[in-house]
């Protein structure tokens, strides 16, 4: 299955060419959610409502001189907001003078913005909640708190089911993401009338005060990004939660079975990834557990049909992949996740 084309641009190729573009290109560098992930504009200023499907028509079957009985599908009305975020690097005008390409100089001071920037919108991807802080946007697991004790029941549709137990209850858990993106499926959101990704405002030289209250002058750079998150359709995505930390690395964790599970609830497996962008999304720790559990001899022995880890090169980046579907590393999932909840 080829997930990776050229039918859904991201914000990368969005912005290829521009001043922004090189600044996505350098956030993509430290975020690579952003070689996924694509942008849809509000349609209520800086809220997007939309309806999401809670539930199927029914059809039934017909007769000769008898009607056809009625039914619709059952939808919810959801508005997701956007939040901005600022960055402002300042450099010295003396430093400044003294480099031989100005430029230059004022792109490497920015660098521990453009970082910073890219932390935020990663970490707010996952963890970010309206409900504890209204300025900023819904995440995922705000969205897919809550595990289904039973089996997945598609007749009672609900997204917990997309939810996998990995078994631990402390403190100390991680999880795995399958996301799907694409208009029908998630997306980041941008203001309506603005352009997604990050705005470069230029200050020129200011004026501005050291620590002890001491002027001197530097040139001034605004980095501002107007950013939400929609889930269009729950189903197309799916979480690997509660995956107990320290048992992990003690290797009684089998990664591989809770893969597995997860990639078994995503609705995007059956359908052609031309649609759509798919990408899973893990830290580093759970990487290097799933790639030893994919390469030991020992650890694989008694499993010889498993499916193994592939690697490919994707313009001059190695890429890992599960099932044809590309894995992303990320610092943004913590290792410090309170245990998801059963559905009550």
């Amino acid at each position: 299955m080829a997930t990776i084309g050229s039918y859904y641009p991201n914000l990368v190729d969005a912005f290829k060419g521009s001043a922004e573009g090189a600044v996505i290109e350098l956030l993509s560098q430290q975020n690579p959610i952003l070689d996924d992930a694509m942008a849809v504009e509000c349609n209520m200023d800086a809220v997007h409502r939309h309806m999401v499907r809670t539930g199927l028509p029914s059809v039934s079957w017909g007769r000769l001189y008898q009607g056809i009985k009625q039914s619709k599908a059952t939808m919810q009305q959801v508005d997701d907001t956007t939040g901005f975020v600022h960055a402002r690097s300042e450099i010295d005008m003396r430093l400044l003078d003294l480099a031989p390409d100005k430029a230059k100089a004022r792109l490497v001071d920015t660098m521990p913005f453009i970082e910073s920037l890219s932390q935020e919108m990663a970490s707010g991807l996952f963890y970010h909640d309206t409900a504890t802080t209204p300025e900023k946007f819904k995440g995922l697991s705000a969205r897919y708190s809550a595990y289904n004790p039973n089996l997945p029941n598609v007749a009672q549709p609900n997204i917990a089911n997309q939810v996998v137990n990995g078994g631990g209850t402390g403190a100390d858990n991680t999880s795995i993401w399958f996301v799907t993106w694409g208009d029908h499926a998630t997306h980041l959101l941008y203001p309506k009338g603005t352009k997604a990704g990050v705005k470069i405002d230029d200050k020129g030289e200011q004026r501005v005060l050291d620590a002890n209250g001491d002027p001197y002058y530097a040139k001034e750079t605004l980095y501002t990004w107007h950013i939400g998150a929609a889930v269009k359709d729950w189903r197309y995505n799916a979480r690997v939660a509660n995956i107990d930390v320290s048992d992990m690395m003690a290797g009684t964790v089998d990664l591989w079975s809770l893969l597995r599970k997860g990639y078994y609830r995503l609705q995007s497996r059956r359908l052609n990834a031309k649609a759509s962008r798919i990408a899973i999304y893990m830290n580093k720790d759970v990487l290097e557990v799933l790639d030893v559990q994919s390469s030991d001899r020992a650890l694989t022995s008694d499993r010889q049909n498993t499916v193994h880890l592939t690697t490919q090169f994707v313009e001059g980046q190695e890429v890992k992949f599960y099932r044809g579907i590309p894995i992303r590393e990320t610092d943004a999932i913590l290792n410090t996740e309170a245990a998801v909840p059963a559905l009550a």
